[in-house]
């Protein structure tokens, strides 16, 4: 299932050159993803902390192809691309309003138990929604 999430660029993005700082693309990315798990997998982070069960992103690949600036409206879609056994990818895609692409990121996280703080096996909230 892919999820579109919307982010207005504010002024608090913006770096002293006058885009959205590079740093801020992964809070983009992270809110989007945060949307994803509610949406598709129909749990919060709260619900997956209350399982013992966190996320955590191991690798994080973007690729930055045209500026964001204060005033734009960018669509952010998450959308899963294969699964391992303890590990997930996402592909994320920001476009802005005229339809250009901004960031293309891949995002590999793997589910861990909280306690022991190693990886355990993807859920089937999570599974149920990637590709074997």
């Amino acid at each position: 299932m892919k999820t579109i999430t919307k982010i207005n660029v504010v002024n608090r993005d913006l770096d002293d050159l006058g885009h959205v700082n590079n740093s801020v693309y992964l809070n983009y990315l992270e809110t989007a993803r945060e949307h994803w798990y509610k949406e598709a997998a129909g749990l919060s982070f709260k619900d997956m902390m209350e399982m013992n069960l966190g996320t955590v992103v191991i690798k994080l690949e973007i690729l930055f192809k045209k500026e964001a600036v204060l005033g734009d409206r960018l669509e952010v879609t998450t959308s899963p691309i294969k699964i391992g056994n303890t590990s997930f990818e996402f592909h994320q895609l920001i476009i802005n309003q005229h339809g250009e692409v901004v960031a293309d990121a891949s995002v590999l996280n793997v589910m861990i138990d909280l306690t022991l703080r190693k990886s355990v096996p993807v859920i089937s909230h999570i599974a149920r929604n990637l590709n074997h």
